[in-house]
C-alpha cells in the first residue's frame, strides 16, 4: 500500500516504523525533519510538506497533538486537497468530530475521498510494541479496507470498529476522561487512608480485594509505587487538552459534566505546578503532598491473596 504519515512524535514515530516493517511503500512529513531519519534509513521517503505527502496516497494517516493542527495540516497544509479520489484519510489524533466535520465539509466531501476516525490507546510502549488498542469511527467498509494497514500497528484483538464517523473520536476521548478521573480519586483515597495512618500496601491490597478494585489501582499505579515513574511519555499539556475536549464536548451535548470539569481543574493545577512537559500522573505528587509523604511500596506486586483481609 502506498501510504503517507504525517506525525512523527513519540507515539507516530513507532507507528510509521512499523507499517515500513509490513513493506508498505511510506512517505512521511514532520515539522522536524530530524525525526524522520530512522523512517528514512529503513526505506520510507521524506516529504517536505502535507500536500506532498498526501499524493498518489491510498491512505494518509495523521498522528498530531490537537485537533488544530490536523486541521491546519489537512486544509492549510494542502494534504486533504492532494489526496487522490479513492484514497482514505485515517486520522489517529485524540480529536474531535467537529475539527474532521471541517475538512470533511471544505474539501473531501465531493471528491470521493473517505475518512476514518481511529485514535490509539497504549502510549508509547504500545505503539514501540505495535500493541496499540485502536477505536475506529467510520463505515463497515472503509473499516474493512483500513483493517490491514491498522493490523501493522495495533493489536488485532483489540481493534474495534465502535461506530460512524467521530464515533471513534468520542470513545478515546471518554476512555481518557475515565482514566484521569481515576488517576485524581485514586490519589485523594490514599492521601486520606495513609494520613489517617493506614499502611500503603495495607490500604492498596484492601482495595484490590474489595468491589473498589480497579485496573489503575491494580497496574497503571505500579509505576508510581515501585519507581516514582508519573509517564512521561504522555505530557500534562496533552492530558489537559484531552480533558477540555471531553468537557467542552459533553457541555455541546448537553450531558452535565461537574466531576469532569474539576477533574480537569485539578489537572491544570498539577500542570501549573510541575510544568506542561511532566508525567499524565503528576497529580499524584499533589495527594502525596497532602499525605505528607511519597506513594512508594518496597514490594508493590502484593496481591489480595498475599494479605490478610476483614472484609
Amino acid at each position: 500500500m502506498r501510504i503517507g504519515f504525517i506525525g512523527l512524535g513519540n507515539m507516530g514515530r513507532h507507528m510509521a516504523r512499523h507499517l515500513i516493517h509490513a513493506g508498505h511503500l511510506v512517505t512521511v512529513h514532520d515539522t522536524r525533519p530530524e525525526a524522520a531519519a530512522e523512517h528514512l534509513a529503513l526505506g520510507a521517503r521524506w516529504a517536505d510538506s502535507p500536500a506532498t505527502c498526501a499524493e498518489g496516497a491510498e491512505f494518509l494517516i495523521t498522528m498530531l497533538p490537537t485537533p488544530r493542527i490536523v486541521e491546519d495540516v489537512l486544509l492549510r497544509g494542502g494534504a486533504a486537497e492532494a489526496l487522490p479520489p479513492g484514497a482514505l484519510w485515517i486520522d489517529m489524533s485524540t480529536s474531535t468530530p467537529a475539527a474532521a466535520d471541517r475538512v470533511a465539509a471544505d474539501v473531501l466531501n465531493g471528491r470521493g475521498v473517505r475518512r476514518l476516525d481511529a485514535p490509539v490507546s497504549g502510549m508509547a510502549r504500545g505503539a514501540e510494541a505495535g500493541a496499540l488498542q485502536i477505536f475506529a469511527g467510520g463505515t463497515d467498509d472503509d473499516f474493512r479496507i483500513a483493517l490491514p494497514v491498522l493490523e501493522a500497528m495495533g493489536d488485532p484483538d483489540r481493534i474495534l470498529h465502535v461506530g460512524p464517523p467521530g464515533a471513534g473520536y468520542t470513545v478515546k476521548l471518554m476512555l481518557n476522561l475515565l482514566w484521569f478521573s481515576h488517576v485524581v480519586a485514586t490519589s485523594e483515597v490514599l492521601a486520606m487512608g495513609v494520613k489517617a495512618g493506614v499502611d500503603l500496601g495495607t490500604l492498596r491490597s484492601s482495595l484490590l480485594a474489595s468491589p473498589a478494585a480497579s485496573a489503575f489501582v491494580e497496574k497503571d499505579l505500579l509505576s508510581i509505587l515501585a519507581d516514582g515513574d508519573y509517564d512521561d511519555s504522555f505530557a500534562m499539556a496533552l492530558a489537559c487538552k484531552d480533558l477540555g475536549l471531553a468537557v467542552d464536548l459533553g457541555r455541546d451535548l448537553g450531558v452535565s459534566t461537574e466531576l469532569s470539569a474539576l477533574v480537569e481543574q485539578i489537572y491544570r493545577r498539577s500542570k501549573a505546578h510541575h510544568g506542561e512537559l511532566a508525567g499524565e500522573m503528576s497529580p499524584v505528587r499533589l495527594y502525596e503532598a497532602l499525605a505528607g509523604q511519597e506513594f512508594r511500596l518496597p514490594d508493590p506486586t502484593i496481591t489480595p491473596a498475599d494479605a490478610t483481609l476483614a472484609v
